[in-house]
C-alpha cells in the first residue's frame, strides 16, 4: 500500500469521525427538542446531553451490525431453520410414528382456521 493512501485514510478518519459524531449529536438533539418538550413536557437538551443520550442508548440497547437479514433474525431465516429442524426430527421417526404424527396434525388443522373443513362443519352445511 502506498504511503500517500495511508495519509488520506488517516485524514479522512480524523475529519470523518468527529463529523459523524456531530451529525449524530445534532440529529438526536433536534429530534429530542422537537418531540419530547411538546409531547411529554420534558426538558430541552443541548448538544453534549444529546450525544451522551445517544451513547447511553447504544450501550443499553447494543451496537447492532446490520439488519435482521444479516444476522439471521428475519422471519424467512427462522422459518427455514424451523423446517430444517423438523426434517431432522422426522428422519428419526419410524413410518408408523410419522403416520400417527401426520394424522394428529390433520386433526389439529381442521375447523374454523384450519386448512381443511372439519366433519361437523361439512355435516352441518349438507343438512
Amino acid at each position: 500500500m502506498n504511503k500517500k493512501h495511508i495519509g488520506w485514510k488517516i485524514l479522512a478518519a480524523i475529519v470523518g469521525i468527529p463529523a459523524f459524531a456531530a451529525l449524530l449529536g445534532f440529529t438526536t438533539m433536534y429530534l429530542w427538542n422537537w418531540l419530547i418538550p411538546s409531547l411529554f413536557n420534558g426538558p430541552v437538551i443541548n448538544f453534549w446531553q444529546a450525544l451522551g443520550l445517544f451513547i447511553l442508548c447504544k450501550l443499553l440497547f447494543g451496537f447492532s451490525k446490520g439488519g435482521g437479514h444479516d444476522r439471521g433474525k428475519s422471519w424467512r431465516c427462522k422459518k427455514e431453520r424451523w423446517k430444517e429442524h423438523m426434517k431432522a426430527k422426522m428422519e428419526h421417526l419410524s413410518p408408523e410414528e410419522r403416520e400417527k404424527l401426520k394424522s394428529h396434525f390433520d386433526r389439529c388443522m381442521t375447523g374454523r382456521w384450519g386448512s381443511k373443513p372439519s366433519e361437523e362443519t361439512t355435516g352441518a352445511r349438507e343438512e
